[in-house]
């Protein structure tokens, strides 16, 4: 197995609570800290939501291997923001037995 291309820097997002000043609290998302991936394109579909067309797109992302438990280490739930961008990570493996590198099965939709 050939060592990935780790060319594209993408920033790992977690979902957080904000207060709203009201009582009450808003969701959004904090970013964790920047990751440098290799993005590869797995499978893609289109659906209707709403009657708008929405295009799915799942891609394998690999980044460097970080322990269980580590603010760098993606997990699921979590997201990779490049710009406008939104990638949606699903599952979280190891790449390698070694632990080198971490395979994140992700998702990004867009409305066409």
């Amino acid at each position: 197995m050939s060592a990935p291309r780790l060319n594209r820097r993408l920033v790992l997002e977690a979902p957080t609570r904000l207060g709203d000043g009201a009582g009450g609290f808003v969701e959004g998302w904090a970013p964790l800290g920047a990751l440098w991936a290799e993005v590869r394109p797995s499978t893609g579909s289109e659906t209707a939501q709403g009657g708008a067309p929405i295009s799915r797109m799942r891609y394998r992302i690999t980044v460097r291997g970080a322990p269980v438990g580590s603010p760098e280490r993606p997990a699921a739930q979590q997201r990779f923001r490049e710009d406008g961008r939104i990638f949606t990570i699903e599952a979280v493996t190891e790449r390698d037995s070694e632990g080198r590198y971490l395979t994140c099965f992700a998702q990004e939709e867009q409305v066409v």
